[in-house]
């Protein structure tokens, strides 16, 4: 971590002690693990988590990997099931592989200055599959008809970041007050969730009588959230109003990933047209867990604050991939396919828990210390299902043979993330946060290119480029609304991710064995809460893959 000259002690405290408090908190929130926050009927999913779910990266095989993902036409590599199904039809003998390697993750931040960065090395199991390949003969039509399946990991979540510097006043507790302003309209409400002893009045974490935001009523327990002035020594009510922030730290470590299970049926018409049908079925399970903290100042008062959320979503999903190759010469290795993705149908599960400690000092020299946390007043373990409908996916591609020693391959995919659609778990839509995937989000152009080259009968090298463009608009951000359930206030928009790829490979009789390494790097904005007064933190991931595949052939 690297701090720049001119941050104030205040901030250096946040920066050296965010362990110590992360520990502190962790301890804390043991009582709740494994609870969930999902009492309201509230909208708790946002256009990040329709994006987070809808995407995936380039992995796969070692040959694949080694190449960019740019074989869809050229197939014959059990990776193509996932991008053009019809690529399985260009076998002409049973295949069986398997794909392990390392993943070094690599995530640095600037806030105004203030730079972190978090590390992370991890093996992974990435691939196993196996093709099925029946001859029906030479001179029929139908030359092979060819049966596939293929495990591997479309999504990798796992992640460290960290990040803080000065706010210049801009303070989570600001998006408290503004959450709450949207349910409260006068002080005795405020009266009765500050008062609440979790066994008489209203819950005003539950929906009935009212909806409030779970924030903001953490907000208001921890006196993060205050009326809006005094006149005569009297409280007026005008607005909830927060703090404003001096200082911040914020941590997070995501876990987990999505898994891909594809299963294949492909045709070889006469060597010159290919066909393939997959059925994709998917796994998702990913977890995260974040600390924020705060120094607060107003006027002669100051403090600081904790917040910690523990996020966990899991459930599957299935889609359909249709793909089709062509050699349009006869005596030319030239081919071209065409592929389309159904969306992805998933079905999900969204767990919840949080915490806040509040720590404040007031002008009249009295102390103030709280803790709240969700969901104590929730009633209970509760779960919160609803379905995603991922975008479709269109996918042309290219490829040849050179000379008879060097494959070229480029692809071409086009995915529309506004079109991606959140629904209760009874089928129907989420209105409001659909308009903001529809106002958020926006188009992803994919281009893969590479190639491999023969040096001896037996070994091959490999080389491949990938980019891809952003899903977010410029103008994205996290909505929470009056009466939202969710207390993350974080997010992230990505900007445009290169992928730089090479291989090497030895193929025997039988067995054959290839080696991959893969550079992923992009860019971010993140922010910790919403405010048009917070200026981003420049992110920048970078991930090392080392990937061996083994197979046999025959």
């Amino acid at each position: 971590m690297k701090l720049t000259d001119g941050l104030s002690e205040r901030w250096l405290r946040v920066v050296m002690n965010i362990n110590q408090r992360t520990n502190k908190m962790k301890g804390k929130l043991m009582i709740v693990a494994g609870l969930t926050a999902c009492g309201l009927t509230a909208t708790a999913q946002t256009q990040y988590e329709a994006a987070r779910f809808s995407s995936s990266e380039l992995n796969g095989t070692a040959r694949f990997v080694g190449m960019g993902g740019a074989m869809g036409a050229l197939g014959a590599d059990i990776s193509v099931i996932g991008t053009n199904p019809a690529g399985i039809g260009l076998f002409r003998g049973h295949d069986i592989s398997t794909t392990f390697g390392f993943n070094s993750t690599k995530t640095s931040s600037d806030f105004a200055g203030s730079q972190m960065s978090d590390k992370r090395l991890r093996a992974s199991f990435d691939q196993i599959g196996f093709v099925y390949s029946s001859k029906i003969g030479n001179r029929t039509k139908l030359r092979y008809l060819n049966f596939g399946f293929n495990y591997h990991k479309s999504r990798n979540f796992n992640r460290l970041f960290q990040t803080g510097g000065l706010l210049e006043g801009a303070s989570q507790t600001q998006q408290m007050a503004n959450m709450v302003g949207g349910s409260i309209s006068n002080i005795s409400e405020m009266d009765n969730i500050y008062k609440y002893d979790g066994q008489s009045g209203l819950n005003p974490y539950s929906p009935t009588g009212a909806n409030y935001p779970y924030l903001g009523v953490m907000g208001i327990r921890t006196e993060l959230v205050g009326v809006g002035t005094f006149q005569d020594g009297q409280e007026t009510f005008q607005a909830p109003i927060g703090w404003n922030g001096d200082a911040n730290g914020f941590r997070s470590r995501e876990e987990g990933g999505i898994s891909q299970y594809d299963f294949n049926i492909s045709a070889n018409v006469e060597d010159r047209m290919y066909f393939g049908l997959t059925l994709g079925v998917y796994d998702i399970n990913y977890r995260r867990s974040t600390y924020y903290t705060e120094d607060i100042y107003d006027g002669n008062s100051s403090g600081y604050y904790e917040l910690q959320n523990a996020y966990r979503a899991e459930g599957s999903g299935f889609d359909v991939k249709l793909g089709a190759i062509f050699r349009p010469i006869a005596d030319s290795p030239f081919r071209f396919g065409v592929a389309i993705h159904t969306p992805v149908w998933y079905a999900l599960t969204e767990t919840y828990s949080a915490g806040i400690y509040s720590n404040l000092n007031y002008a009249d020299k009295t102390n103030f210390e709280a803790n709240e946390y969700i969901p104590d007043y929730t009633g209970g373990e509760t779960l919160r299902d609803y379905q995603l409908r991922t975008p479709w996916k269109f996918n042309v591609n290219l490829g040849t043979v050179l000379g008879g020693m060097m494959a070229v391959g480029a692809e071409y995919e086009y995915a529309d993330y506004s079109s991606s659609r959140l629904s209760y778990a009874d089928g129907y839509e989420m209105e409001n946060q659909n308009i903001y995937i529809g106002e958020d989000l926006k188009g992803m152009h994919t281009v893969r290119v590479g190639m491999e080259t023969r040096i001896t009968p037996s070994f091959s090298i490999r080389a491949g480029y990938n980019y891809s463009t952003s899903a977010f608009k410029e103008t994205a951000y996290k909505a929470l609304e009056y009466n939202d359930m969710r207390t993350d206030t974080e997010y992230t928009n990505s900007f445009g991710r290169h992928t730089a790829t090479v291989g090497f490979g030895y193929g025997g009789k039988v067995f054959y064995a290839d080696l991959a390494y893969k550079f992923d790097t992009y860019k971010s904005d993140f922010y910790a809460f919403s405010s048009d007064a917070l200026k981003a933190t420049k992110v920048t991931d970078d991930r090392h893959q080392l990937l061996l595949t083994v197979g046999l052939h025959f």
